[in-house]
């Protein structure tokens, strides 16, 4: 469940968090005089995303200090966008600002993203890693791959190099929530939604500290999950192989025949056994890109909620006020 805009809070500053506790020291010390710079009204949204490394505990000692920090606990492990949603749910600001807590993506850019966003009425303003020196040579691949995949499906809006580093108006936050979509990519998602958009570019540095939350396995679901939630090109795919398929077929029968009419039977063994493999492999691919889709349609007959909040510290804040 959301919670209603507060209107005396500028910025909101959303850090899904999930096994940071040596990252997060380096993130306060950073982002702190950041948000107190800004000379408005914030709140920062840390989202525990069930940590089991005392994550949750640093963070409750931090705010003891830090009044504008707000823990939003998860009651499990849910997944980076699943945190990332119970954060743009539950927060109030006019806008709202996403990063990771690695400091890979620099908080030192978010005055310039508000500023951007003010001055040109901007509803969107992406940061944009213009160097991925930092990154391995295997990541900056794959990561190029996706971003081409993802702008040939779903259209160049999707700006490349963007991740989750970015912020969003008020508007454009109460239009994500408005979308019935439990798998969400945002990084696809933030660009169909049409608002006014600008970017500000960064340099991409090395993690903080700890380790990648996005081994290879969670890469490759990601980039499932991108195709198959904003293109049937997969679907067509399917088609298209099914068709060439025919068309090899429709060869090899020929090839048959014509061995048959000639007596060389036995030489045509080997084109129909690579014949057979190919269909079947074709066949397979079809159904796994049908089984895709299935899943992501059983998915949302379920309507099963992507996370559970087991505490939100504001709320537990507004009690305490009302029962004194």
């Amino acid at each position: 469940m959301g919670r209603e805009a507060d209107p005396t809070t500028e910025l909101s500053v959303v850090i899904p968090m999930y096994n940071e506790v040596e990252a997060l020291p380096v993130l306060v010390s950073r982002l702190r005089p950041v948000l107190d710079g800004l000379g408005v009204p914030y709140e920062l949204v840390a989202v525990d995303d069930g940590s089991t490394d005392g994550t949750a505990e640093l963070l409750g000692a931090f705010r003891l200090g830090w009044p504008e920090l707000r823990v939003i606990g998860l009651r499990r492990n849910s997944g980076h966008q699943a945190a990332l949603t119970a954060g743009l749910d539950r927060a109030v600001g006019a806008y709202v600002v996403s990063l990771d807590a690695d400091l890979q993506d620099p908080p030192e850019k978010i005055p310039e993203m508000l500023t951007l966003a003010r001055g040109e009425e901007l509803d969107i303003v992406y940061g944009v890693r213009a160097d991925r020196a930092s990154d391995s040579g295997f990541k900056r691949w794959t990561a190029g791959l996706y971003y081409r995949l993802v702008r040939r499906l779903a259209g160049p809006s999707v700006p490349a190099q963007a991740g989750d580093f970015r912020l969003l108006s008020r508007a454009a936050v109460d239009a994500l929530k408005a979308l019935p979509d439990q798998q969400r990519v945002y990084r696809l998602l933030v660009p169909w939604l049409g608002f006014p958009s600008g970017q500000v570019t960064y340099e991409r540095a090395p993690r903080a500290a700890g380790r990648s939350k996005y081994p290879l396995g969670r890469m490759i679901r990601l980039a499932v999950d991108s195709v198959t939630g904003f293109s049937a090109a997969p679907l067509r795919l399917a088609t298209w192989l099914g068709g060439f398929a025919f068309l090899v077929c429709l060869g090899l029968m020929v090839y048959t025949l014509g061995a048959h009419v000639l007596g060389h039977t036995v030489a045509g063994w080997t084109s129909l056994f690579a014949g057979v493999l190919f269909i079947g492999a074709v066949q397979l691919i079809c159904v796994g890109l049908l089984g895709e889709y299935v899943a992501r349609i059983y998915t949302a007959l379920q309507n099963r909620p992507t996370y559970f909040v087991g505490h939100d510290t504001a709320e537990q804040t507004q009690e305490a006020a009302r029962r004194s």
